[in-house]
């Protein structure tokens, strides 16, 4: 069976124009958050929320998604962006076992402020809860597999992935055993359904995907301090130990990535 690579992923992480550049190298079946639309939308939801007031679609089990994974990993090489809050009930080392694992991380700061423009955006009060947000589930994985395996996944850092993507798409691609096709860091703006299940409800998170054209040198991008409401302050707070922790192992081109 040919790998299924996943790629960890906290909300407003750059995981998804992640994603999109692994779509376009061309050589590997993608998916977007698989067993998210089951966590959300599948008859054994999880979710706290269903987005949306529609029913559950049937047939969208864990089983069914992971099936899925595996029949396509027989075809040809997978990638698969994904949560990890949406299969911490299915931790186990079999589970866990049928994926070469990474990681991709952003300051909890950018993320949550991110987070909050996309409300104000939208005109609505909906939150995420702590467990979507999924910082406390990142940190617990990848603690578990450098557990399991006595050595860190590949972390990229969404700052430095922004600053020099070109650097840090090929040193990942070295990482988890691919090759670099540097054609694939820009793409055509436009349609985007592929990566849209979460925004069937009009939600829209992925706005500025559909108008991007590619992964472009832009640095890291700033937040003011005080631009994070009372409310989610607490937050940043409780997440900001997890990011560091992860920062400490993120990938470096041409340099060896920390021991665990």
């Amino acid at each position: 069976m040919n790998p299924i690579i996943v790629l960890w992923a906290t909300p407003r992480s750059t995981s998804t124009a992640f994603e999109w550049m692994m779509r376009m190298r061309g050589d590997m079946v993608c998916f977007h958050e698989p067993f998210g639309e089951a966590w959300y939308h599948g008859p054994e939801a999880r979710a706290p929320r269903r987005s949306g007031d529609q029913p559950p679609t049937p047939g969208l089990t864990f089983d069914v998604v992971l099936d899925r994974l595996r029949s396509a990993a027989r075809r040809r090489p997978v990638f698969s962006k994904e949560m990890p809050h949406h299969v911490d009930h299915l931790w186990t080392d079999e589970f866990l076992a049928t994926f070469k694992h990474s990681f991709i991380i952003r300051d909890p700061h950018k993320a949550l402020a991110s987070m909050e423009r996309s409300y104000a955006k939208q005109g609505t009060t909906q939150r995420f809860t702590r467990h979507e947000l999924g910082f406390d589930a990142q940190r617990r994985l990848f603690d578990l597999l450098c557990d399991r395996d006595g050595a860190a996944p590949p972390v990229l850092d969404s700052d430095d992935l922004l600053t020099d993507p070109a650097a840090m798409v090929a040193t990942y691609c070295e990482a988890v055993g691919i090759p670099f096709i540097p054609e694939a860091l820009s793409w055509e703006p436009g349609d985007r359904s592929e990566v849209l299940w979460y925004d069937r409800d009009g939600s829209n998170f992925h706005d500025t995907l559909i108008r991007s054209d590619g992964l472009k040198p832009q640095g890291p991008s700033t937040v003011p301090p005080d631009e994070l409401p009372a409310d989610v302050g607490h937050l940043h707070d409780a997440f900001r130990s997890h990011y560091e922790h992860l920062h400490t192992f993120r990938l470096q081109p041409a340099e060896r990535r920390a021991t665990y």
